[in-house]
């Protein structure tokens, strides 16, 4: 049963996922995946979507209809899942210096293609509003924005702004102003620190990494042990039907 709930929303992950593309024109113009500068945050859809509809079929209809092959493909494909997770989690802990480094390029990539994409333009928006930060190490960092830097040749009336999602928010305010970023980094630094936020996205992560730290290991600890007694379930199941079929 656990297994057609992943397969269900494999399928609904692969939908909301095409639906978005169709919705872009990327479906009429494949050629189009590769023109974004920055990430798509579709295909997190697509993968998340792809990978949970074949764990979900191949454990769903291994058992239904006790077919080895499936099982045990269900069972190698969440071990080498778990593996990966496991070697990422090791990396990241070892060369903590190396993931910053491809965090803020990761993001600097992202802020110049902010205006090439909506899905990409709400996930850099929501990232700001939720970790109250501006950039990937400060608001300067939109300098790389063809809209936001501060050149004599940008006509943009964005230049020298930010974003609003890099604006304080106001309690008594019910509208949001996407206008409060605009001539945000003309000010003085002391001015900017009342209107914007001033500290860049990758410490304010960090910051929020360790003060939920309990939180985060108990998730990645739950989700390593499902995936672990999935892996027992299938091969215990696996050594059931071969010893009922040795039987006969």
């Amino acid at each position: 049963m656990r297994t057609f709930y992943m397969e269900f929303l494999g399928i609904a992950f692969l939908g909301i996922g095409l639906w978005a593309w169709n919705e872009k024109g990327v479906l009429s113009n494949i050629s189009s995946i590769t023109d974004l500068g920055g990430f798509d945050p579709v295909w997190l859809f697509l993968v998340v979507g792809g990978v949970m509809f074949i764990l979900g079929f191949a454990g769903c209809i291994g058992a239904l209809r006790e077919n080895t092959f499936l099982l045990k493909f269900f069972s190698v494909f969440l071990g080498i899942i778990f593996f990966l997770e496991l070697t990422a989690g090791v990396l990241a802990f070892v060369f903590k210096d190396w993931i910053k480094d491809q965090l803020y390029f990761f993001i600097n990539n992202n802020i110049r293609a902010y205006r090439d994409d909506i899905d990409l333009q709400n996930l850099i928006d929501f990232t700001q509003e939720y970790w109250q930060c501006c950039g990937a190490f400060g608001a300067d960092d939109w300098n790389l924005n063809i809209y936001f830097n501060c050149t004599d040749s940008n006509a943009s009336r964005e230049r020298c702004g930010v974003p609003f999602s890099c604006c304080t928010k106001d309690p008594a305010e019910d509208v949001i102003n996407t206008q409060c970023g605009y001539d945000a980094r003309q000010k003085p630094e002391v001015d900017q620190q009342i209107v914007i936020y001033t500290k860049g996205c990758v410490p304010q992560f960090e910051k929020w990494l360790q003060d939920n730290l309990t939180i985060v290991a108990g998730i990645f600890i739950g989700i390593a042990l499902l995936q672990i007694f999935g892996i027992c379930l299938a091969q215990n199941l696996v050594s059931d039907i071969e010893a009922v079929r040795a039987s006969w």
